[in-house]
């Protein structure tokens, strides 16, 4: 019997966001992140890499050794203790002995003081098991390190932006693994990149350019590749490698994997003028929404997304919203746990004025927070707790901590205690709200709301708002990035 170490430890990290990341961060609420026991029950028989892990192991009849399983919502850069915590345990783990390793990371984890978290664990490991077998599974937006190439033996990252191929990915990052174990695979992996940062508003794998590239990926998978993976990279990361790169895995053909690697980079840096994103006005944007017929209509305040690492708490594209007059709307959500304290201390139909969101500034970008005085009825009181339905990580429990639905007349305003991407109806469903009754949908996202609302949205507005997912580059104080690189520097321009 195989006895297999596997693990997750997940963070997209914004270095320009003033959100903090200690190691509670990635237990959300739950005292440490889970371990053990704990952590295999929070993520056995879910959509997720981890899941994926799990099932694969026991397919195979092997020992699983699930030391932690820690991610985080995007924020700033993890506090050096949290990374030693989890490290650690990995590590730990790993000293005990083992026949493989399967990790579930992320790709883009900077820490207080290493601009690659991850290639920093791997080589920890690799130093502790110079010879075992290890398989990774990768976010698409990594921003790849030498050391994590060098420091493990297969590498599979997402294909889809949304991101609903988590379990798939597990999958294609552990069995060429087993089939090391069995003899019956040599993998080879060569890496390469390309000096752009695509804005993450043209990432989206359900458009071009990203869609052919993905395919392309897919194809190459069918036609032999062990994994063929093309990252678009985290732009918000003022790192050296920020960008695009790409990973090939081949099974002994080192010839083939270097062709496959080099198409791809190519057909990405030819269209590279097709990832930047132009952005429009945000009172262009409002007076499209008045014009706009039918529903649910989706209003993106796409500068301030939890899961590239927003406050989720500036106000601007939601006052734009008030002042228009828009009406039957479900805005998701603002972050204010003094807010929702103070309502539920209100009670639920309890008439308040309160100052809402602003509470953080965002120095990175010159900016102070800004609440926005708003006047409504407490109309429900949650534990924010709810399990996604997909197809993005199915069956996962997700947190919001402590919510409050705040009904103004006109806009029923999701407050939360704890980061929540909308990425799944029941971030909605789970308080009551019927997001297919509603004309309009405010949502602080940029591609992943469309995993779970893309089926029943009519039609949809990019709002210009505030905040450090910001689609300006202009606003951005780059200083550690790689230079020159594209479209910072008009390299070449088509």
């Amino acid at each position: 019997m195989y006895r297999v170490v596997i693990a997750e430890m997940k963070h997209e990290t914004n270095t320009f966001s003033p959100v903090p990341t200690p190691l509670a961060r990635f237990a959300r609420g739950r005292g440490n992140p889970p371990e053990g026991k704990s952590a295999y029950q929070a993520y056995k028989g879910t959509g997720s890499g981890l899941g994926a892990l799990i099932d694969l192991c026991e397919a195979e009849g092997a020992e699983i050794s699930l030391p932690i399983a820690a991610s985080a919502w995007p924020s700033g850069p993890v506090e050096d203790a949290a990374f030693e915590y989890m490290a650690g345990k990995i590590c730990d783990a790993v000293k005990k002995g083992c026949d493989a390793i399967l990790l579930d990371l992320h790709g883009a984890m900077v820490t207080e003081s290493r601009e690659d978290g991850e290639g920093e664990l791997l080589r920890r490991v690799r130093a502790i098991a110079p010879d075992v077998p290890i398989g990774v599974a990768l976010d698409m937006h990594t921003n790849l390190y030498p050391a994590m190439v060098e420091n493990c033996n297969v590498i599979a990252g997402y294909q889809t932006y949304p991101h609903i191929d988590n379990y798939e990915t597990g999958m294609r990052a552990g069995k060429p693994i087993f089939a090391m174990l069995k003899g019956k695979a040599k993998p080879v992996m060569v890496w390469g990149n390309r000096p752009m940062l695509p804005h993450v508003m043209r990432q989206s794998s359900l458009d071009e350019p990203n869609k052919a590239l993905q395919l392309r990926c897919a194809e190459m998978e069918r036609q032999g590749a062990l994994a063929a993976t093309l990252f678009v990279g985290f732009p918000h990361a003022d790192i050296k490698l920020a960008g695009l790169s790409v990973v090939m895995v081949t099974n002994g053909d080192l010839e083939k994997a270097e062709k496959w690697r080099d198409e791809l980079l190519d057909q990405a840096w030819a269209n590279r003028e097709a990832f930047v994103y132009k952005i429009e006005p945000l009172a262009e944007s409002m007076a499209r929404a008045k014009q706009m017929g039918g529903g649910p209509v989706a209003l993106l305040d796409h500068y301030d997304n939890s899961a590239s690492g927003g406050t989720m708490d500036t106000m601007t594209v939601l006052g734009a919203i008030l002042e228009s007059g828009l009406e039957n709307v479900a805005a998701f959500a603002v972050h204010d746990p003094a807010a929702v304290q103070q309502m539920m201390q209100a009670g639920i139909g309890a008439e308040v004025t309160l100052p809402l969101g602003g509470k953080l500034d965002m120095p990175s970008i010159k900016m102070k927070g800004e609440p926005l005085t708003v006047s409504g009825r407490v109309k429900l009181i949650s534990d924010g707790q709810y399990r996604n339905r997909g197809p993005a990580s199915k069956g996962v429990l997700m947190d919001m901590g402590p919510t409050v639905v705040l009904d103004t007349g006109k806009v029923e305003i999701v407050v939360i205690s704890r980061h929540q991407e909308p990425n799944d109806l029941n971030c909605f469903y789970s308080l009551g709200i019927d997001p297919t009754a509603k004309r309009y949908l405010m949502l602080k996202s940029r591609v992943h709301w469309r995993a779970g609302f893309a089926p029943i949205i009519k039609g949809t507005i990019e709002c210009a708002g505030t905040g450090v997912c910001t689609s300006d580059y202009s606003v951005l104080d780059f200083q550690q990035v790689r230079r020159p690189i594209y479209p910072l520097d008009r390299l070449n321009t088509p």
